[in-house]
């Protein structure tokens, strides 16, 4: 009985979310590479909806709902959140806001969370994929000097943690921005340069051909 629930839920969240037809943008990076910042900057002159998948969770752990106790176990025991509960998060985000322009930040983070995404979004009817992947390219030592000078005092903000976030994101991260450029969808920005001009960069890909011409 419960498959079948689970199936006509899918179903209805999948024809709500195929009328919807969000745009969908993921922005990657790693850590102190700015692109929280160029997210802001994004949403404030292109009216997109900012969702951050870590946001997502942590606020469903702090709902104190049955899933966020779940979750809050997963973490707690050093377990991996599994890639559907994401999903299903960023499913409900997406069909609760009446926007249809979505920055999705720091996902998928790793090759199950792609292949989970694909697996619920492009299965229905339209199929939705990620429009591009703004990707923040920063050398690890600016990345680095950034988060601890930003982040004195805190414990999560020492140069070892840094380090193996760093790692963390090289091994799982490069391999969902390589099956996107093999797909011509990544946007490559050079994260190293001062906000402002990183942000110049940004803009041009977010501005509409039709404006281009006009300007």
């Amino acid at each position: 009985m419960g498959t079948v629930v689970e199936a006509s839920s899918k179903e209805a969240s999948g024809s709500s979310l195929s009328q919807k037809k969000p745009k969908v943008v993921f922005v990657l990076g790693g850590p102190g590479s700015g692109k929280g910042t160029q997210c802001a900057n994004i949403v404030e002159h292109f009216g997109y909806t900012h969702l951050s998948a870590g946001d997502l969770l942590r606020a469903e752990i702090k709902s104190g709902s049955e899933n966020g106790t779940m979750i809050q176990n997963m973490i707690k025991e050093g377990k991996i959140v599994p890639s559907e509960v994401t999903i299903k998060l960023l499913e409900k985000a997406i069909l609760e806001n009446e926007n249809d322009k979505f920055l999705i930040d720091g996902f998928p983070r790793n090759e199950e969370n792609r292949a989970a995404f694909e697996s619920v979004f492009g299965d229905l009817q339209t199929g939705i994929t990620p429009e591009f992947v703004l990707y923040f390219d920063c050398p690890q030592e600016e990345m680095e000097k950034r988060l601890l000078s930003r982040n004195q005092g805190r414990e999560d903000d020492n140069i070892d943690t840094i380090r193996k976030r760093f790692k963390v994101f090289l091994e799982s991260s490069l391999p969902v921005i390589e099956y996107y450029n093999s797909k011509e969808k990544v946007r490559k920005i050079d994260a190293a340069k001062p906000v402002e001009e990183v942000f110049k960069t940004v803009k041009a890909l977010f501005t509409p051909v039709v404006d281009k011409a006009a300007a």
